[in-house]
């Protein structure tokens, strides 16, 4: 059985999502699915972060796992810039968390 052309483009929904997070909020992947009308679909968006052309203007370093944490290792180049681009927006972490009550974004 081939794909169905009315398959929604689930990549597409994470994408409008993430760009409507505002600068000095994070959401969670599994908000990102949720938001998008994919819920539990939490590591699509993590796979659809991934195939971001590093030009991309998408604020990706906006997407944090539900414990406010990075998702890369935190020795990673990769970390120290979603970190940095985070605190340039005036998000603090303790330690290797960012406080979620304080930034999560509730999508208004």
């Amino acid at each position: 059985m081939s794909d169905s052309p009315m398959k929604p483009d689930y990549r597409a929904q994470f994408y409008l999502v993430i760009a409507s997070i505002p600068p000095g909020k994070v959401a969670s992947y599994g908000q990102v699915a949720a938001m998008a009308g994919f819920p539990r679909m939490a590591r699509a968006v993590g796979r659809a972060l991934k195939k971001l052309p590093r030009e991309s203007q998408l604020p990706w370093h906006r997407v944090v796992n539900a414990r406010g944490k990075l998702s890369f290792p935190p020795l990673s180049s990769q970390y120290q810039r979603q970190r940095y681009l985070l605190e340039c927006e005036g998000i603090a972490f303790i330690g290797e968390r960012i406080p979620l009550p304080s930034y999560l974004w509730q999508g208004d």
